[in-house]
């Protein structure tokens, strides 16, 4: 009778534990995560803040933290944490326990390997009493974004291309046409645009005429990215390493062209993940807002084709732009589909100049 009376003693401590400290283990239990910052390049190292905080009176005896990152997110090792690593996720779980009326920080360092705009919506919080009676679990929401922008390149990682069309470039800064600036007409030339043909001034005189422009010193620059590896690719890119290289020689072109105060443009014929909310097109402009929307566009640059660089490019001649544009076309090939839209540019008054891709050679065996 006594080991009855003694069974039924220790059931009830069993119960009544977890009925406190297990059933409301998450009450007035808070989670917090940010990043120390919203946007950095590849290869920075940046921390990851975790500040927990149990605010009851009674401790939380253990408490098992989970959240999905992505793996492309280097973090270095604990004794805390627990991490299952997958090719594009990885799990992380954290089991430790929570005093009264206490707030805990955890400073996680992090290397960031690849580019991308990754978002962590959530994480998952569960608590328990001493014995497991009572395991509630909480799911967070979270909602944080961090864009990781392409390496920059450094001046002897560019190549020969890049410095000849910024050196042209430089000295067409002081010499290009103004459209809206006309100062009288002169005779037709090889390679002159239908649209500046002065049909007045050519039937009165009775031989081809075309308007005279005045100069700026303004350029704008668009970079146009094709990422496909070879003419015979189709969707998935094959060789993503060389995009990755591409995008870091488009993102330093953009990062100089900005730093010189001249004005910068973007888009590419890639696929972009609907959840980065990253921009297909961006028009050329000045100043350090548009760079960072430029590098995000960049981040946010999937391994799919959404149409083809030559459809793309002929998209781009038929656009109603009043003003010439310099193009920068960063490709691997060069089809005759290519050539002929490159030459559908030119026909518009636009300049374009093509940079090879590092390992185009290659690519192209």
């Amino acid at each position: 009778m006594a080991m009855l009376w003694l069974l039924l003693a220790c059931g009830g401590v069993l119960v009544l534990q977890g009925l406190i400290l297990g059933r409301g283990s998450l009450r007035k239990l808070t989670y917090e995560r940010h990043f120390s910052t919203e946007t950095c390049y590849v290869g920075d190292r940046i921390e990851m803040v975790e500040v927990i905080e149990n605010g009851k009176m009674f401790p939380v005896p253990w408490l098992r933290l989970e959240a999905m990152l992505p793996s492309s997110l280097m973090f270095k090792r604990s004794r805390e944490t627990s991490i299952s690593e997958g090719n594009i996720y990885q799990n992380h779980t954290s089991l430790f326990m929570l005093r009264p009326r206490t707030r805990i920080t955890r400073t996680h360092q992090i290397q960031c390997t690849r580019r991308g705009i990754y978002r962590m919506d959530s994480a998952t919080m569960t608590g328990g009493d001493l014995f497991a009676v009572y395991t509630p679990s909480r799911q967070i929401t979270l909602s944080k974004r961090l864009v990781v922008y392409p390496e920059l390149l450094g001046d002897d990682q560019l190549p020969s291309s890049w410095k000849t069309w910024q050196g042209e470039l430089a000295v067409r800064r002081w010499v290009v046409e103004d459209p809206f600036l006309i100062t009288g007409i002169r005779e037709y030339a090889a390679g002159d645009p239908m649209n500046r043909i002065h049909w007045k001034a050519t039937a009165r005189t009775g031989e081809l005429q075309v308007h005279k422009h005045g100069y700026t010193a303004d350029p704008r620059v668009m970079i146009c990215l094709n990422i496909e590896v070879s003419e015979q690719m189709w969707n998935v890119v094959t060789r993503p390493e060389m995009v990755e290289d591409a995008l870091s020689y488009a993102a330093t072109c953009a990062a100089s062209l900005i730093h010189q105060g001249m004005a910068a443009g973007f888009t590419h014929n890639a696929s972009v993940n609907p959840e980065s909310q990253a921009m297909l097109r961006l028009d050329p402009d000045y100043g350090t807002a548009n760079l960072e929307n430029l590098l995000e566009a960049m981040a946010g640059v999937d391994m799919k084709t959404r149409m083809s660089f030559h459809e793309m490019l002929r998209l781009e001649a038929e656009r109603d732009q009043e003003e010439t544009v310099d193009y920068l076309l960063i490709t691997a090939h060069l089809s005759e589909a290519v050539r002929e839209s490159i030459h559908g540019l030119e026909n518009k008054g636009h300049r374009v100049s093509v940079a090879e891709w590092p390992d185009a050679r290659e690519a192209a065996v």
